[in-house]
């Protein structure tokens, strides 16, 4: 029987997938509840594939994944940055991502959008005291606004289309430009988009050349109180800039899903622990910044096609030797 180890396993929202696939399919399942780390690597010996989330993946732990007969690993997100791609060439292991529907990112986009122009931070902490006075609550009204779109795929063009409702003006940029976005929005280069948006949502995979795409520099040829969404990659915006941007009044706002430095902190109970992510408590504290934890693709869909696919994929790998969802070997 074929076998597949599943790290950070969790009962609650992916446990009915993972034992429907393995009914359906005589697969057995080997269940972790922690991240691949340390001694549980040693739970992958036997299987030829692993299935993780967005849990870090080095050179080390791919090393001895590949000692143990390792050859293929499934992240169950679309996003595989945190996979050391490199070295799974290197040992010969295929890394494929699970690709799931962009609607519900898409959505919780412009929720976090519409949350940032009507201050509701304050609002709902305002209400939560019983204070309902309504000075500092002014909001702006998004078809006023010019909107940036940075990245065009399969999420950014989804929050395009979104945002060709509200009758707001959209520029856009995408290293492929699409005919669909065109229908809503102007594609431009990155500086004038930076320059002229007044609201600025990100949608792209994080790579080299855009790590740190938001900085003091880019910053400061944007518009006076911007508005940043972030629901992609942390790294895109430079931490340290964005707090001296809020700081300063730059920044007029910031909805942000994603971190730099998340890893080890979202998706674990710490309420009781002192956080090492010094900037995200700094973060937290202002009362213009909505933060969440990671969550915009959590639908009830994505779950099931994270989970379905991941294993679909591993499927076909151990009976083909390829993958539908491969991105890299």
């Amino acid at each position: 029987m074929n076998q597949i180890t599943v790290y950070t396993y969790r009962e609650f929202d992916e446990g009915r997938y993972f034992e429907q696939f393995e009914k359906e399919h005589d697969v057995r399942i080997v269940k972790c509840y922690g991240n691949p780390d340390g001694e549980n690597l040693e739970l992958a010996r036997g299987s030829t594939c692993v299935n993780i989330i967005t849990t870090k993946i080095t050179e080390e732990i791919i090393r001895k994944f590949a000692d143990m007969g390792v050859r293929y690993i499934a992240t169950r997100t679309i996003g595989y940055d945190h996979i050391d791609m490199k070295a799974a060439a290197a040992y010969g292991i295929t890394v494929a991502n699970a690709p799931y529907g962009p609607e519900g990112v898409a959505d919780y986009t412009v929720m976090l959008m519409l949350m940032a122009l009507r201050n509701m931070k304050r609002i709902m902490q305002r209400t939560e005291l019983q204070d309902y006075t309504l000075n500092g609550l002014m909001g702006k009204e998004l078809h006023d606004l010019t909107v940036g779109v940075v990245g065009t795929g399969r999420i950014g063009t989804r929050v395009v289309q979104n945002l060709s409702g509200f009758g707001c003006r959209i520029l856009a940029y995408d290293l492929h430009e699409n005919a669909e976005v065109r229908r809503y929005a102007e594609y431009t280069d990155a500086d004038t988009l930076l320059h002229n948006a007044d609201l600025v949502t990100f949608h792209t995979p994080l790579t080299d050349d855009n790590y740190h795409l938001i900085n003091k520099e880019t910053l400061g040829r944007m518009k006076d109180g911007v508005i940043l969404v972030n629901t992609a990659r942390g790294p895109l915006i430079e931490t340290e800039a964005l707090i001296s941007g809020l700081e300063s009044g730059k920044i007029g706002a910031a909805a942000i899903d994603v971190v730099e430095h998340e890893a080890g902190l979202y998706y674990n109970d710490l309420k009781s622990t002192v956080l090492t992510n010094r900037e995200l408590t700094v973060l937290r504290g202002f009362p213009n910044v909505t933060v969440s934890h990671h969550m915009a693709f959590y639908t009830q869909n994505a779950i099931r096609t994270m989970v379905l696919d991941s294993m679909e994929g591993c499927l076909q790998f151990m009976q083909t030797g390829t993958s539908r969802w491969s991105v890299g070997k």
